[in-house]
């Protein structure tokens, strides 16, 4: 008999889908620029936190 091993990835996938709506919210991107941060967000945060440090 065979274990099987069930994985839920439901969480990574809510704190991606929060962390891409913060960012758009945060950020006040436009349309277009929301939808590139789909996969990009990281980018545009990390651009905001390096002109708030400098």
């Amino acid at each position: 008999m065979q274990k099987i091993k069930v994985e839920q990835h439901g969480f990574t996938a809510f704190s991606w889908f929060a962390g891409w709506l913060f960012t758009i919210g945060f950020l006040h991107l436009a349309f277009w620029k929301g939808v590139l941060a789909v996969v990009l967000w990281p980018y545009y945060i990390g651009l905001a936190v390096s002109n708030l440090v400098q």
